[in-house]
């Protein structure tokens, strides 16, 4: 068997940046699990079945991948995309107008046929799809501590670094959570926080 793929090791470049360091990157175009919902995931019922769903179906991939294939790999950590009609509700934290992607990056080799194996065998709901998400140019940076902190780095970051920069919004804010909430206390869980730009005309 080779050696087990990691993309947290593997692609440091965009799951292993410097805290409050804002980071311009090019993501390339990478395989998702990805399930759809809105509202606050603090107390979402759709949000807490959708998190569910993706990390059964997610090991149900690693298994059938080291049956099958003889490749194993690191399950990647969750990420979610979110979106509402004003970018400062994610400041102001008004969750509940919130709409969310929730997702989990696939091996290149992980086929969709795999996939309708395993939401069949997990009986995954709410939907799991496989999609490819391309976000391209984007400033990321690692946030330590509570979900409910992040208002003053994302502020930095629209408000300072975005125009300093002469970078304007292209594409749904982007979270990538590196500690798992129930085994982290909140001052010390690691959240990139991603979002993606295009470049002011001159």
């Amino acid at each position: 068997m080779a050696g087990k793929s990691d993309i947290k090791r593997d692609r440091r470049d965009l799951y292993a940046p410097r805290a409050g360091a804002f980071q311009l990157l090019d993501v390339p175009e990478l395989p998702f699990l990805m399930v759809d919902g809105k509202g606050d995931p603090n107390t979402s019922g759709a949000y807490s079945e959708a998190v569910a769903a993706l990390f059964a179906v997610s090991y149900a991939l690693k298994f059938a991948s080291k049956r099958q294939l003889d490749r194993d790999y690191v399950v990647a950590p969750l990420e979610g995309l979110w979106s509402a009609d004003d970018p400062a509700k994610f400041i102001d934290r008004a969750k509940d107008d919130w709409e969310w992607t929730m997702m989990i990056t696939q091996p290149e080799w992980i086929t969709p046929a795999m996939v309708d194996e395993a939401v069949a065998a997990k009986k995954a709901s709410p939907a799991v799809r496989l999609a490819p998400y391309a976000e391209g140019l984007a400033v990321q940076v690692l946030h330590i501590g509570s979900f409910d902190d992040e208002a003053p780095l994302l502020h930095r970051l629209h408000h300072e670094f975005m125009p300093a920069n002469g970078l304007a919004f292209d594409g749904r804010h982007h979270e990538i959570y590196l500690s798992d909430p129930r085994r982290t206390e909140p001052a010390k869980l690691r959240t990139i926080l991603r979002q993606p730009v295009s470049r002011i005309s001159a």
